[in-house]
């Protein structure tokens, strides 16, 4: 099965580093923290814009929330970022045999187990914010000094 795109991590990783050090955070700050190439951050950083999780400031630079982190859940995230396609995570194959059995009545015997099994990821990320994930990094921070 194809993954969730690592944009979902990457945001999260952008987030919580814009909630930290917001004075910092330029698109290149972000890209040397994540390890990734600072066209990338500006696409990511492009669509929370859009959905209104945080501002970029023209000229100098820079970023900064537009909601509390602990207002901003995982679910806000992954909605932001589109990552999965037509709003389903699961997708089925293309032109089963209609003259299996199997083949007929998969879609429709798979598809509600997909959809009930979506509806419990997306709960589950609408329970965690961005500020608890900061705080578990924190947490795992002081451990390891």
């Amino acid at each position: 099965m194809k993954q969730i795109s690592s944009r979902f991590s990457i945001a999260v990783h952008t987030l919580s580093l814009i909630a930290v050090a917001p004075h910092e955070c330029t698109g290149d700050f972000i890209a040397s923290s994540v390890n990734t190439n600072p066209v990338i951050i500006r696409r990511i950083m492009s669509k929370l814009k859009q959905a209104r999780l945080i501002e970029v400031r023209p000229g100098v630079g820079g970023a900064s929330l537009l909601k509390d982190p602990a207002d901003i859940t995982l679910l806000d995230v992954y909605r932001a970022l589109e990552v999965v396609q037509e709003g389903e995570l699961f997708n089925f194959h293309k032109h089963p045999n209609p003259d299996c059995p199997v083949g007929s009545m998969i879609e429709r015997t798979l598809r509600a187990e997909l959809i009930e099994a979506q509806t419990a990821m997306e709960q589950r990320l609408n329970r965690v914010t961005i500020q608890q994930m900061m705080d578990q990094v924190m947490c795992l921070n002081k451990r390891s000094s």
